[in-house]
């Protein structure tokens, strides 16, 4: 993830107790608003200590969730789009860093809401790619 919270991540902090010591950290739960959409995007900066301290154990994964909010609460019958997921890929990442979006075995869903997308990056390493021509 970027080195600092940029002042757009920053911005669209949602205010709560919860998110307030994350501050100047991308970290925590953002609105952003868009044109043609408001995206709430739930973060995670991989930090070795919040892990630890939540029994985490194995690589560390930076993360975040995407899915579209509406005012009224109610319940959007649509995923992101793939301009929507790049622009958040743009504002949590770095452009030369690689983040995935993962399709487990069916028996490994954790499907809390059917129009929400992750991505994710592996801290501390290069993932690997399959060959350029391919991607």
């Amino acid at each position: 993830m970027i080195d600092r919270t940029t002042d757009m991540i920053e911005k669209a902090r949602i205010n709560t107790p919860e998110n307030k010591p994350y501050r100047g950290r991308p970290v925590g739960s953002f609105l952003f608003r868009l044109p043609d959409a408001c995206l709430w995007v739930i973060a995670h900066d991989g930090n070795e200590a919040d892990y630890l301290r939540d029994g985490i154990h194995g690589p560390r994964w930076e993360h975040v969730s995407v899915s579209l909010h509406h005012q009224n609460h109610q319940a959007w019958r649509r995923l992101p789009t793939w301009e929507e997921m790049c622009f958040i890929k743009r504002l949590f990442w770095k452009p030369d860093e690689t983040v995935v979006q993962f399709h487990p075995a069916e028996a490994e869903y954790v499907n809390e809401n059917p129009y929400t997308l992750h991505l994710w990056r592996l801290v501390g390493t290069d993932f690997p790619l399959p060959p350029r021509v391919l991607v």
